[in-house]
């Protein structure tokens, strides 16, 4: 039902959205963000420092705290009543990278024991819990890429089993130190030295991969939803026990995956009508959603992929992308970037007007996770 958001664009969900409507990225050049060999500053999306000081020390506690309680609030003033167990799923890959990189490198590995509890990934959703007297279930998830469509999916399960009436589901990547963005620069997958748009096109020609982002987006998932931005029709996970960063080139677990969110959400390919890729613009990842697409969608589905203009925001990616989607059903357009070279014939050109139909989330993450998820309009 509600949104909540934190991105390189500003604090809150509308300054998401009003900046990916701008079509410009949200990466700027920063000082020791270089090429693999921690050259001059490089481009990346980054959260500015900002939020509540109580929530947290760093910029990670106070952008989750932040993005939940906007969500929050955001339901309730769209009729939600909380019910008597509302679960909290925190979906992260690194929690905390600036105060620990301080700790190590600057503090010599000593800290006051409130501020080392403060580095760990338990005490935000501790302290969220608190704030609201939630009592359900809660828990951290990581599925690196794809910890958004992983932390819905867990949500669903919860309301499906009767395990919890309500879910808080965030997902946090506030992890851009310079070490951390010269690694994946290294790997091949990101690139720091262009301007976003000529080095990260999707399903484009000439695609280098993505540029680094940071992010916090939540979202409620409710039974007893009043007014939602969309409805969650279901979706699937599974794994490609292959290889630490590469897809299997059979497809094999990709191709299960697709299926298995369709069937479990109980639609056929030809309801999709637009396809949020995961879309990171790296060879692998290009080939095996067009494929994918190809295979089990009609032919007019419209491809689009936002990482151009937000940077990949690793574990709160996909939760980004769920909720815009989301928010497009609302507000009658879909904010995509604007091609700048070769690209698919299905690729969406611009901000387009979004017409009925489902949406299919794709999240691919690092590590083998493949994940889908069925989105339908809310009425």
């Amino acid at each position: 039902m509600g949104i909540g958001a934190v991105s390189a664009y500003g604090w809150g969900r509308e300054c998401l959205w009003d900046g990916l409507a701008t079509g410009k990225p949200a990466a700027t050049r920063v000082d020791g963000y270089g090429h693999a060999d921690g050259g001059d500053g490089g481009w990346v999306a980054h959260v500015p420092f900002g939020g509540e000081p109580e929530d947290g020390l760093g910029r990670f506690a106070r952008a989750m705290r932040a993005a939940a309680r906007e969500a929050v609030a955001d339901a309730e003033a769209r009729g939600w009543r909380p019910g008597r167990r509302v679960g909290l799923v925190h979906g992260v890959s690194l929690g905390e990278a600036d105060l620990w990189r301080e700790f190590y490198l600057d503090c010599g590995g000593e800290r006051p024991v409130r501020d080392y509890l403060a580095q760990l990934p338990s005490t935000p959703v501790a302290m969220l819990m608190k704030e609201f007297g939630f009592h359900g279930p809660a828990m951290t998830i990581s599925a690196m890429c794809a910890s958004g469509n992983a932390a819905v999916l867990t949500a669903k399960m919860w309301l499906d089993s009767g395990f919890a009436d309500d879910v808080v589901v965030v997902t946090t990547d506030v992890s851009l130190t310079p070490e951390n963005v010269a690694h994946f620069v290294r790997l091949g997958a990101a690139h720091t030295d262009t301007e976003p748009l000529d080095g990260c096109r999707p399903f484009q020609k000439g695609s280098r991969g993505f540029v680094p982002g940071e992010a916090s987006v939540a979202m409620i998932v409710s039974k007893e939803a009043t007014n939602p931005y969309a409805k969650l029709l279901g979706g699937a996970i599974t794994h490609e026990a292959f290889h630490p960063t590469a897809i299997d080139p059979a497809w094999t677990e990709v191709d299960a995956c697709y299926a298995g969110a369709l069937e479990n959400a109980g639609v056929s390919g030809d309801a999709i009508r637009y396809f949020s890729a995961h879309g990171p613009g790296t060879k692998q990842c290009d080939e095996a959603e067009a494929a994918m697409v190809e295979r089990f969608f009609r032919p007019d589905t419209g491809i689009y992929s936002t990482k151009p203009l937000t940077g990949h925001c690793q574990s709160a990616s996909a939760m980004l992308e769920l909720a815009l989607a989301s928010m497009s059903y609302e507000r009658g357009r879909i904010l995509a970037p604007v091609p700048v070279a070769e690209a698919h014939p299905q690729l969406l050109s611009g901000p387009t007007v979004m017409e009925d139909g489902l949406v299919f989330k794709s999240a691919l993450g690092m590590g083998g996770y493949d994940t889908g998820v069925v989105l339908a309009p809310p009425s």
